[in-house]
């Protein structure tokens, strides 16, 4: 994408109503009006619930319209990408959607205590080499920071190509003694996996498909 673009988009995001972009200054002072009082940015106390690393927001996007009774925010820290999908979400009516841009590793910061009902982490990097472990989405310093934001029965949903990224979540959530609620190392071949992991595919996930990489889904609890 040219750097033209990236402006144009950026500069879009700033007119977009369902785009919020704190700086790190106002997350790290604790400023941030938001954190805990989402529902008065809904206008409304339906379930939140969280995409991170949403990209151009196609999950996000895709869980809203299965379940308009539920408010979805993507998270991601390149306004470029998510541009697509809060453009969407504004030209089809999507009242219950937003995106924060920020670093997912600020999360805890940006929403209050048990203020979210379920997260959904789509097709992540699975940072296979060690000296990255620190960015990898669910290690145990983020599953710490999803157990503070989540309700107390509050799930999180990993989908992902990476056959490494499911075993290694896995083994973690075992050896931590947490709830495995479902897991599914191929969605499309075995049966059992919800309608939301089935019939919402993003750009990529059509792409791994085509090259015949196998689809895997973890629902689990932190708490």
């Amino acid at each position: 994408m040219g750097s033209k673009n990236k402006l144009k988009r950026f500069k879009e995001n700033e007119s977009f109503k369902n785009v919020v972009q704190p700086s790190r200054e106002e997350i790290e002072d604790g400023t941030f009006e938001l954190k805990g009082k989402w529902a008065s940015f809904f206008g409304n106390d339906n379930p939140i619930i969280l995409e991170l690393g949403c990209g151009k927001g196609e999950y996000t996007i895709g869980l809203a319209k299965q379940d308009p009774d539920k408010n979805y925010i993507g998270v991601d820290i390149k306004g470029a990408r998510f541009w697509r999908g809060a453009k969407t979400a504004i030209q089809e009516g999507l009242n219950n959607v937003a995106f924060v841009r920020t670093q997912i590793e600020l999360i805890d910061q940006i929403f209050g205590k048990n203020e979210v009902s379920e997260i959904w982490i789509t097709f992540p990097d699975p940072q296979i080499k060690y000296k990255r472990t620190k960015h990898r989405l669910t290690n145990q310093a983020f599953l710490e920071k999803y157990k503070v934001i989540l309700k107390e029965d509050g799930v999180v949903n990993l989908k992902t190509d990476s056959e490494f990224m499911h075993g290694y979540t896995l083994g973690l959530l075992h050896g931590l003694g947490l709830e495995v609620v479902y897991a599914n190392h191929d969605v499309y071949k075995n049966e059992g996996s919800p309608k939301e992991v089935l019939e919402i595919q993003t750009f990529y996930e059509k792409q791994y498909l085509g090259k015949g990489k196998p689809i895997t889904y973890t629902k689990f609890r932190v708490s």
